[in-house]
């Protein structure tokens, strides 16, 4: 098994990690999350570090071997303290709440869009422009922040929209009169 180029990953003292044949259980004060590990790849524990090896030195153990390393370590993060996005409504007339277990958009169309909100997630509106998204699982936190983003995405020439918070939109010049 090699370890090259790779650290090994710290885990906190009240997160377990445990491997329970391919597939890696992590444990926390904010949940549990699973990964299966693929072929060529394997994890060892040790002395509160975590150190993720591959078989060989083919291409795809290679790629496999980063790509599982920095699941697990999200996983991690993810138990411990959790991820976070924000998300800010810029426009007049457009808001959002929350009813229930949807996402209720009014984004100037003719119908509020109803976006349901997947289990694992918390989902809260303050003064109706400010969305805050948080959960153990960066995928699912970072999928559903695009998804609502993506219902409006950011004009170039007003700035109206759905946008991440300190989120640089670069402003068009409009149209210019004639001579």
């Amino acid at each position: 098994m090699s370890r090259v180029g790779l650290k090994p990953i710290s885990v906190p003292a009240k997160v377990a990690v445990k491997l329970d044949g391919r597939t890696v259980i992590v444990e926390g004060p904010k949940g549990k999350l699973d990964f299966p590990l693929p072929e060529g790849i394997s994890l060892t524990s040790e002395d509160g570090t975590v150190v993720v090896s591959r078989a060989s030195e083919l291409r795809q153990h290679k790629a496999l071997h980063g790509t599982a390393r920095s699941l697990v370590q999200n996983m991690i993060v993810g138990v411990s303290t959790g991820f976070v996005k924000d998300l800010e409504i810029i426009g007049v007339g457009l808001r959002a709440a929350v009813k229930g277990s949807d996402l209720d958009l009014s984004l100037g169309r003719s119908h509020p869009l109803l976006h349901p909100i997947p289990s694992g997630l918390n989902v809260t509106v303050v003064e109706n422009t400010k969305i805050k998204v948080e959960g153990i699982d960066k995928q699912l936190v970072g999928q559903f922040a695009a998804e609502v983003r993506g219902f409006y995405p950011p004009e170039p020439y007003k700035g109206k929209g759905v946008r991440y918070v300190g989120e640089h939109v670069r402003r068009k010049e409009g149209k210019s009169v004639g001579k």
